[in-house]
């Protein structure tokens, strides 16, 4: 008889492994992709680099050692990987080094006082193209004095509006430019250098002899992010010493990745059309790499998100350039629909749209080979955080490779999940997904739990979500949908809350609420909610608006606009998703849109989590909200997680994210069991 699965645990956090940066070697014949694993002890994350063949062989690891390496890129004649490694000091940021494919010994390539990012081989191989943030001067005199480093920062001083990054902490003064890294010497020369202007993810001509990037040169490019615009500058100058780059007429708005055609005639990127509209798709644009004629949307008819978004708490699909055909007629990207993560192509005309990896999970990091027969990729499904595939494109056959998470997943009873379409209060058609618990019996009456996803300009969908399974193994029915307001379903229902969070989300809320409360499966005296970041808004909104649910959970929520303003690291471009001026100037509108102004009307019993690093949703929105429940007599309690930023649920220390589980199942077994 088979072995009887077991339930799912808060501590099996411990035993995923999370793959990532797939990347196909130039031949075909091998992938080389990261693995990132937790060691219980310590609560450190270390990372390696593992090969596999395409010809399903067993994967094989690569690099060994308790360090983080990441970023593996093949040579262009596949002998070499360049990757990123903090192996020689864990304190200190990482540096680039070399390996051969054939195997040996890594060699440390750079010791450049900085951090590097956005790694790249030129076209003959015998460049490294990169960014580098160097370290502020500060740093490095308190680095050499043993006292003054155990003492630490004195001061802070800033100038600048964007002084801080949540998940990161308070920025460095240098900004992040260009550099040029010799692969024989090591030597790096640095391209560009301004004292206000960032430069971002820079790409060679195929030709090797120019380098496309995207930078803001707003006079102030806090209080103009939006202002990005696409640069070429020859590989050989320097953009701020030695050379100007010349900027590429493209129209106003957000942009990211450039990437240059096959005989260098074009740039694709992708981008938004207008300032301060974040609702709106990113589209696959082409434009002349001379600039002589305007930018040309692929997308835009076709009312797609060209990016890769899918929430879970188990990695995240990695957003990948524009990739080329090797006849530039076409172009691979992935787009996010209907709860995945695919891959597309379409001709440089705007035409002939197809699917290459179709919707059913989520596509992240691909790349194909030098013949462009196959791509590999990741690819997450609903239950499985991730795994390397290889598709061939010329027959369309699809194999998976590895087998990372199921010794732990096959185990583990996780419950059935059902896709369910429905109409929305106007008509609209929403989708959302429902855990059901293992072992389920559909004549029995459930608890349930309804999760928000936060954002809200992202999408919940196909993908694994540890704690849904976890809340399903205690004996929940656990749902969750997209109401408008996210990606995935067009720009109108992104657009749909632009400047109205509480509005059109919370009606499509409730429908799926009374769409879930009209199963003979479902306990309507015993309904529950959570959500974090957005989804802690639309929490607090609720039990503002309505009795419906027994008990809450808002996890680092926004509780506040007016105090969000200019508190956040996102600091005062909250007003674009409040559609108003300033608090200071529209007070009425920026309150108004806050569920703070609703607190009154709460009587659900509420539990407060919140991490005290949180730098995107500071902790005094849920310190608002715990005060005021208590202020009315409503049962809560405050759980705060010390030295964790916004993002505990997904990237925090193992055992903080362990506690956090438990925390909120507990709440839910003493009001909803």
């Amino acid at each position: 008889m088979p072995t009887a699965k077991r339930l799912i645990t808060a501590e099996d956090l411990y035993r995923v492994e999370l793959p990532s940066d797939v990347r196909l070697s130039p031949d075909g014949r091998y992938i080389i992709y990261k693995v990132q694993r937790v060691e219980k002890k310590t609560e450190k994350k270390y990372s390696n680099l593992w090969l596999v063949s395409t010809q399903a062989a067993a994967p094989r690891q690569f690099t060994h050692g308790d360090q983080a390496d990441s970023s593996p890129r093949w040579s262009p004649d596949g002998s070499q990987i360049a990757f990123l490694s903090n192996r020689a000091d864990k304190e200190k940021p990482a540096q680039i080094y070399l390996i051969p494919f054939s195997g040996g010994e890594a060699r440390k390539l750079t010791d450049i006082q900085g951090e590097i990012g956005e790694l790249s081989w030129s076209p003959d191989g015998k460049k490294l193209l990169c960014t580098v943030r160097k370290t502020d001067k500060e740093e490095l005199e308190r680095e050499k004095d043993e006292q003054k480093k155990k003492l630490g920062v004195v001061a802070r001083h800033y100038d600048r509006v964007f002084y801080k990054l949540d998940g990161y902490g308070y920025l460095p003064h240098e900004r992040t430019h260009l550099w040029l890294v010799d692969v024989r010497t090591g030597k790096g020369k640095q391209l560009t250098d301004h004292p206000v202007w960032d430069e971002q993810t820079p790409t060679f001509s195929p030709d090797g002899k120019r380098i496309a990037f995207l930078s803001n040169h707003a006079l102030d490019p806090d209080l103009d992010p939006d202002a990005v615009n696409l640069f070429v500058m020859p590989a050989t100058d320097g953009g701020g010493k030695d050379g100007n780059p010349k900027k590429i007429k493209t129209p106003e708005g957000s942009k990211i990745q450039p990437s240059f055609s096959p005989e260098g005639k074009w740039i694709a990127y992708f981008g938004q059309e207008g300032k301060g509209l974040g609702y709106k798709n990113f589209g696959l644009w082409i434009v002349l790499a001379d600039g002589s004629k305007p930018a040309k949307n692929l997308t835009e008819k076709y009312d797609l998100h060209t990016l890769a978004g899918v929430i879970n708490d188990c990695g995240s699909p990695e957003q990948m350039p524009p990739t080329w055909s090797n006849d530039g007629k076409r172009l691979y990207f992935q787009v996010a629909i209907h709860g995945s993560s695919v891959l597309k192509s379409i001709s440089v005309s705007g035409e002939d749209l197809k699917d290459v990896i179709g919707e059913g999970g989520v596509v992240g990091s691909f790349s194909l080979d030098r013949a462009q027969s196959s791509v590999a990729y990741f690819y997450g499904q609903m239950d499985d955080p991730g795994q390397v595939y290889i598709h061939e494109i010329g027959n369309g056959s699809t194999r998976h490779l590895t087998r990372l998470n199921r010794g732990l997943l096959d185990g583990v009873d996780l419950g059935k999940v059902e896709e369910a379409w429905f109409k929305g209060p106007d008509g609209n058609e929403l989708q959302g997904w429902i855990v059901f618990p293992p072992k389920f019996n559909p004549k029995k009456k459930y608890p349930s739990i309804m999760e928000i996803h936060g954002g809200p300009l992202t999408q919940y969908g196909k993908f694994f979500m540890h704690e849904f399974s976890y809340l399903a193994s205690k004996g929940f029915v656990v749902y969750f949908s997209n109401p408008r307001g996210g990606r995935g379903y067009g720009e109108e229902h992104a657009k749909a809350i632009w400047g109205a969070w509480g509005q059109a989300d919370y009606v499509d809320l409730m429908a799926w609420a009374d769409f879930m409360a009209k199963k003979p499966y479902i306990d309507t005296r015993r309904m529950g909610v959570t959500g974090g970041s957005y989804g802690g808004y639309m929490t607090v909104w609720l039990i503002g608006h309505t009795e419906r649910f027994k008990a809450a959970v808002t996890q680092r929520c926004v509780s506040n606009f007016v105090s969000e303003w200019g508190s956040s690291d996102f600091n005062w471009t909250f007003e674009y998703e409040v559609d108003a001026e300033p608090p200071f100037k529209d007070f009425k509108k920026w309150w108004e849109l806050s569920p703070i102004a609703y607190i009154g009307n709460a009587k659900t019993p509420t539990l407060v989590i919140h991490n005290e690093g949180d730098l995107r949703c500071p902790i005094e929105q849920s310190e608002q909200v715990f005060v005021a429940l208590k202020r009315l007599g409503v049962d809560t309690e405050f759980v705060r997680f010390p030295d964790e930023f916004h993002g505990l649920s997904r990237t925090g220390r193992t055992d903080r994210r362990i506690a956090r589980l438990n925390h909120i199942s507990r709440w839910f077994e003493k009001y909803l069991v």
